[in-house]
């Protein structure tokens, strides 16, 4: 990592709205790829998709590129694909791997386990809209997006408030997209703004008011070589 300012100011809006006892560091990595990434299927909050050989082998990069980096403790979703990658990364280490409901990734209803090509042809409007106009895909109401936005909200809260000064979380797409923008401050009208990559690093440091500053974005250079990453 390069050097960064020492501290900043009303960087962003407050995610927490109270004083931490100290500045925040996390690192934040979407999961290796899975079986539904291989396969172009939608995953969404499905706990079917597991992690492939090369999830794990993209796994085992992080682990590698963050071995330098101490880390007081790991969150991660629940849901396999993110626990699998999370259990390889941690691998070796002392502090608590935590699991967190609130890093569980966007639910999309019937869309979630069909193929990209079968949905856009079975569900038409549902689907260009989830691609095109995310903010706006809803299913009888209930809008996925506004939902992420509050559990990520909710998730960052929980980290933030956790004793400790860095953090890893280990987690899917749609909510690493969602908890990018909610410490930017960005609406869910950005979703799209922001790629993460399997095994993708994105590293957010926070001051004592819990503004953030984005430090680091999506990085991959551990994917391609034996790139290790310091503090």
């Amino acid at each position: 990592m390069t050097g960064a300012a020492y501290d900043f100011n009303r960087a962003t809006t407050s995610l927490t709205r109270k004083l931490l006892s100290s500045p925040k560091k996390v690192t934040l990595v979407r999961h290796g790829l899975s079986s539904w990434n291989q396969e172009s299927r939608i995953q969404g909050s499905s706990n079917l998709s597991v992690l492939t050989e090369t999830g794990v082998r993209q796994a085992e990069r992080c682990r590698e590129a963050l071995a330098n980096i101490y880390f007081d403790q790991c969150f991660s979703s629940p849901i396999c694909r993110a626990k699998s990658t999370a259990e390889v990364i941690w691998q070796g280490r002392e502090g608590p791997l935590v699991f967190l409901d609130s890093l569980e990734e966007a639910h999309l209803f019937f869309l979630e386990g069909m193929k990209n090509v079968d949905a856009r042809r079975e569900y038409p409007k549902e689907y260009i809209t989830w691609r095109e106009d995310p903010a706006n895909f809803n299913v009888n109401g209930v809008y996925p997006l506004q939902k992420i936005w509050a559990t990520a909200s909710e998730a960052w809260r929980e980290i933030l408030y956790t004793p400790g000064e860095h953090f890893l979380v280990i987690t899917h797409k749609s909510i690493l997209r969602a908890l990018i923008c909610t410490a930017l401050g960005l609406s869910p009208e950005r979703f799209r703004a922001i790629d993460v990559n399997n095994g993708g690093i994105t590293v957010f440091k926070f001051n004592t008011r819990g503004e953030a500053m984005l430090q680091s974005l999506n990085m991959t250079a551990h994917m391609y070589s034996n790139h290790i990453y310091l503090n």
